[in-house]
């Protein structure tokens, strides 16, 4: 923190990278957590058959990865709002590359994150606000 209580991790203009290949266990474990057992995400016949040809993984699973970003920079999140623009499949590496858009005089930090496949296909657009903690780890 600056002299003005200013966290420097947030700065307008900084960038994280988060990159993660979604496995089937991934999946399930979210699935069953949630309780979406959308047929899209866990039968192979089903999806097969529909219009993306195979399983897909949530969208708030895929989403998530902004979770991983957050609790790393202590930020607890006040909003986050999500366009899903191509699916994700199971097998699929994704990068989140968030953007510190601003941060007001109270630390409050707003951003925007960019979700691509390896092929460089944007599947997934983000925007979230929240404010940074002091985090105390346990001993």
């Amino acid at each position: 923190m600056s002299a003005a209580g200013h966290d420097e991790r947030l700065e307008p203009g900084r960038t994280f990278t988060f990159r993660r290949t979604f496995t089937d266990g991934d999946v399930a474990l979210f699935c069953g957590v949630t309780g979406d057992f959308n047929p899209y995400h866990l039968d192979d016949a089903f999806s097969a058959g529909g219009r993306f040809g195979r399983r897909i993984v949530p969208g708030l699973l895929t989403g998530s990865m902004l979770t991983h970003i957050g609790g790393l920079l202590g930020v607890l999140a006040s909003r986050m709002t999500f366009d899903y623009e191509r699916p994700v499949y199971v097998g699929d590496t994704v990068e989140c590359v968030l953007t510190i858009d601003a941060v007001d005089e109270r630390g409050r930090a707003e951003a925007s994150a960019t979700f691509t496949n390896a092929d460089g296909d944007v599947v997934l657009r983000a925007t979230v606000s929240g404010r940074p903690t002091h985090v105390r780890l346990a001993r």
